[in-house]
């Protein structure tokens, strides 16, 4: 999430170095709001245009895409001036307008998917966007609800989701939340996010999603499921080599 333009650009510029250095693709994300939050009293942005503005500056000084989310139609074409992504929550990944306002942009949209969704009724929403007339499509599995308060990754989707003819994206942490905990604040399992991550790159998903932070323990949204920033490279470094395994494995078969 923008909490303001030296963190961002200092999460985007040590990223951005670990991914040349790896020689990975690298696609930065943040939200310029928070729409979805279970307290009133939550932090929720900076206002609207200064964190867009701070996402456009990252893109334009460190050449990178940036992808962040919208929350209603209005949106789509605000947020598209900014950013090359336009990302669809979860919660919203069914509401018919939204995917036609984000789809006439034509920039790419990246649609998640509900925790209440099965992976094989994606393509409902997946199928808005093509008949919208807009193919660039992706679609990033998070976890499905597990009862009222975990969530659990069912690696099938990964293919059947890919069946649609869409990369698709394994969001590790926020599928490691433990959300509508007693206090309205949203709990996580951050030591899980290894495991969660080398599964998915192992089953052949075609990127993932992480969130990070300098100080998880200072983030003003999510931090309980957040990656420290210094264990980024670690973690990139052993899925590289487990997609080197995967890619040879398939150029085998």
């Amino acid at each position: 999430m923008v909490e303001g333009r030296d963190m961002v650009m200092q999460t985007a510029t040590r990223l951005n170095a670990i991914s040349k250095k790896l020689e990975i693709p690298f696609v930065f994300k943040a939200s310029y709001r928070k729409a979805n939050r279970s307290r009133i009293d939550s932090f929720s942005g900076i206002g609207d245009i200064p964190a867009l503005e701070i996402l456009a500056e990252v893109r334009e000084k460190l050449s990178i895409p940036v992808v962040t989310d919208i929350h209603s139609a209005p949106e789509a074409e605000m947020a598209a001036k900014y950013v090359d992504i336009l990302q669809i929550p979860a919660f919203l990944c069914r509401q018919t307008d939204i995917l036609q306002a984000a789809a006439v942009t034509g920039k790419c949209v990246m649609i998640k998917k509900g925790q209440f969704l099965s992976p094989g009724s994606m393509k409902f929403a997946v199928n808005k966007l093509f008949d919208s007339g807009n193919k660039k499509v992706m679609v990033c599995d998070r976890g499905t609800m597990f009862g009222y308060q975990d969530l659990v990754v069912d690696f099938r989707g990964i293919p059947e989701m890919q069946s649609f003819d869409v990369p698709v994206i394994l969001d590790i942490t926020h599928s490691l939340q433990q959300p509508n905990q007693d206090k309205g604040l949203t709990g996580g399992k951050p030591t899980m996010i290894e495991t969660i991550a080398r599964a998915g790159i192992a089953v052949g998903a075609d990127g993932i999603f992480v969130e990070t932070h300098p100080a998880p323990e200072n983030a003003l949204s999510d931090g309980a499921n957040m990656l420290s920033l210094d264990k980024m490279e670690g973690l990139l470094e052993k899925l590289v080599k487990i997609g080197n395994v995967v890619s040879s494995f398939q150029a085998d078969m």
